[in-house]
């Protein structure tokens, strides 16, 4: 039994995404249950008889797409909104982001010239791979 809080926090994915979930949590015959799904609840008690079993995991299953559809269209629109209020701030010359650590990235630019590894750069700096891996790009850029 796999217990989630919410449908839209197991998925935001787009609809390939969650058909493979759907297909790894049946192949390994979890059942989802969800507090915003009450006929899931039903299923966790195990009280119940062999043609309810199967017409809640029925119902159960359609509500899931449904509520997993939901979740993504919600997800996408929180986006396209906020692309849009960024876009806007952006139009009315107001600063849009977090501003860029110079003297971190200059110590990242210093440690790939000495030829360190991204990994021990991530460790010295406290930084994501992707941000070793931005600064690197810029500096075989400017080379």
């Amino acid at each position: 039994m796999l217990l989630v809080e919410q449908v839209d926090r197991l998925s935001r994915l787009t609809a390939a995404d969650w058909e493979r979930l759907k297909a790894e949590l049946t192949a390994r015959r979890l059942r989802v249950v969800a507090l915003d799904l009450p006929t899931s609840w039903v299923m966790a008690t195990g009280k119940v008889d062999d043609f309810t079993a199967r017409m809640f995991e029925a119902i159960n299953g359609m509500l899931l797409d449904m509520l997993a559809a939901i979740a993504r269209k919600d997800f996408e629109d929180r986006r396209r909104r906020q692309m849009q209020g960024q876009a806007k701030a952006k139009a009315e010359g107001k600063y849009v982001g977090r501003p860029e650590n110079k003297r971190r990235n200059t110590r990242i630019a210093s440690m790939l010239a000495a030829g360190t590894s991204y990994s021990a750069i991530q460790e010295a700096t406290a930084c994501s791979r992707a941000t070793v891996a931005k600064i690197a790009k810029r500096a075989k850029a400017a080379a």
